[in-house]
């Protein structure tokens, strides 16, 4: 059994600078949103840290930058069922150490919504 639960995570995962994409992960998007890989690479991927393909981004308030298909009001996937197989896979373990960050954070500041920011931008 897991020890996480993502319905209560603010995305933490979906912040990384890379998830990178492989053609099967385009053509799923590109089936989802009924485009051609051609136009769904272009749209979704851009080239960067050594990938040919990884995720283009949008900004967020927490941290800084999320994935471009992150809910950032509700805090979701709004891909879920045609999300890459990165995000599929993650965290591969029965413990995810961001939630334990989160959760020890809110125990911490004793507040069940507290979010503990990575944007500097936003430190005051």
């Amino acid at each position: 059994m897991a020890a996480y639960d993502c319905l209560k995570c603010p995305g933490y995962c979906c912040s990384y600078p890379v998830i990178a994409l492989k053609k099967k992960d385009v053509e799923r998007l590109a089936a989802h949103f009924g485009l051609s890989v051609a136009k769904a690479q272009a749209k979704f991927t851009r080239s960067d840290h050594g990938y040919k393909r990884i995720m283009k981004r949008q900004k967020d308030k927490h941290f800084g930058k999320i994935c471009q298909f992150f809910d950032t009001d509700a805090r979701r996937c709004t891909v879920y069922e045609a999300r890459p197989a990165i995000c599929r896979e993650f965290p591969a373990e029965k413990r995810c150490g961001y939630y334990d960050f989160l959760d020890f954070e809110r125990r911490h500041q004793e507040d069940d919504e507290h979010v503990a920011t990575t944007d500097s931008s936003a430190w005051k």
